[in-house]
């Protein structure tokens, strides 16, 4: 079964460069159902009261939220606990990686990096397409 390109995907990202850039890779891919939030909170009300996402990619280094405590929030909610969750971020810290997957991240992504390189860590969680 390949992965429906409508899909919700939220995007978060405290840089609206970044988010454009994202949105814009997204869309190489075919992707067409892309939500932006400019912050954690933001992303963790939007998963709350919009959903359901079928795909977080966020950004680690944000304020106030982070994105590891945004991935905490969904790994503890009933609700949200599911939804893969990719993390993007230009840190290469081996303890940044370790809390990130000790806190249930679905992939990892270091900046900067390529449509080719998205693509192969979203099918790594959602499957081929």
């Amino acid at each position: 079964m390949s992965v429906a390109k409508n899909m919700p995907i939220l995007i978060v990202d405290d840089y609206a460069t970044m988010l454009h850039i994202l949105k814009n890779l997204l869309a190489q891919l075919s992707f067409t159902n892309i939500h932006m939030a400019r912050n954690g909170d933001e992303a963790l009300t939007m998963l709350r009261a919009s959903g359901p996402f079928d795909l977080v990619i966020s950004d680690w280094n944000m304020q106030p939220t982070t994105g590891l405590d945004l991935l905490k929030a969904v790994r503890a909610d009933e609700n949200l606990k599911k939804i893969p969750f990719i993390m993007v971020t230009a840190e290469t810290k081996t303890e940044n990686v370790v809390a990130a997957k000790q806190a249930g991240v679905s992939n990892y992504i270091v900046k900067p990096f390529t449509a080719d390189t998205l693509k192969a860590k979203m099918a790594s969680v959602l499957g081929p397409f």
